[in-house]
């Protein structure tokens, strides 16, 4: 997740397409968008300019498209890859911790990040 948001935060340039919020940062606010913690936790949530809350591989979709990568998610987009894109990516959501070998680390009103040093 971090790496994929430092890719997206470089591809903007500074140039404002995207508005990335830390959400396990301390003063975050969940209430601010009418959402707990634990369910901004659960899966990966973003804010359209209208303020609507948007989830899943549709976050994904447009934060892509803002940066000029949209063609790679477009396939996402079709008929018959959409419901089966939107359904891997909540089975992977479910499971991220366990799949790239982190505990979870949400068990308080704030989740730790964990490092390891490797020498």
């Amino acid at each position: 997740c971090a790496r994929e948001i430092g890719m997206l935060r470089r591809l903007d340039g500074g140039r404002g397409r995207l508005d990335l919020e830390d959400i396990a940062a301390p003063a975050f606010d969940p209430a601010r968008y009418g959402a707990t913690l634990h369910d901004l936790m659960a899966r990966i949530h973003g804010v359209l300019p209208d303020g609507t809350l948007v989830e899943g591989v549709e976050v994904f979709r447009r934060a892509y498209a803002a940066v000029g990568l949209g063609w790679l998610v477009a396939p996402t987009r079709w008929p018959l890859l959409r419901p089966l894109a939107d359904a891997a990516y909540r089975w992977f959501a479910r499971n991220r911790l366990r799949l790239t070998g982190r505990p979870d680390a949400c068990t308080s009103d704030r989740c730790a990040v964990h490092s390891e040093r490797v020498a």
